[in-house]
């Protein structure tokens, strides 16, 4: 057997999968034109239509809150990444590699002690501790009547 009838003995499953594909969408696609109802309306004609009419304009301000959140699920899923890696060569990297996975853990966990601290992970109210920010409402002249 030559090497060009080789390729093809190798390759005719995923060219199969492939026109089985396209078959099946062109024809998921053509049930949904033949049965699918036609009528408009406002919502339909709308660029993102789900059947319901919007309201408002869809520039909304976003609280920087989401973008932050965003951005600690990527340091941590990048942390879980290496972790990952690290697991996988555990028994290659022995001891040292060891004490480097420690040390990495222990420097994201005081980075996220640190951010939690200052508060960067709060999304209620703006809460004050007593200690700190909060000044007692009655001062020593402050006289509390009772009846």
């Amino acid at each position: 057997m030559n090497a060009s009838a080789t390729q093809v003995t190798e390759i005719w499953p995923l060219v199969a999968y492939f026109f089985l594909v396209v078959a099946l969408v062109a024809g998921i696609m053509a049930l949904s034109y033949v049965i699918g109802e036609r009528h408009r309306s406002k919502a339909a004609d709308e660029p993102f239509e789900s059947g319901i009419v919007t309201v408002g304009l869809a520039r909304l301000r976003l609280s920087a809150k989401f973008y932050l959140i965003a951005v600690f699920f990527v340091i941590f899923d990048v942390e879980a990444v290496f972790l990952f890696a690290w697991a996988v060569a555990f028994r290659e990297l022995g001891w040292p590699g060891y004490i480097e996975a420690i040390i990495f853990i222990s420097i994201l966990v005081a980075a996220l002690a640190y951010l939690w601290r200052l508060g960067a992970l709060d999304w209620g109210p703006a809460r004050h501790s007593a200690g700190r920010f909060a000044k007692d409402s009655r001062s020593p002249n402050h006289a509390v009547v009772s009846k």
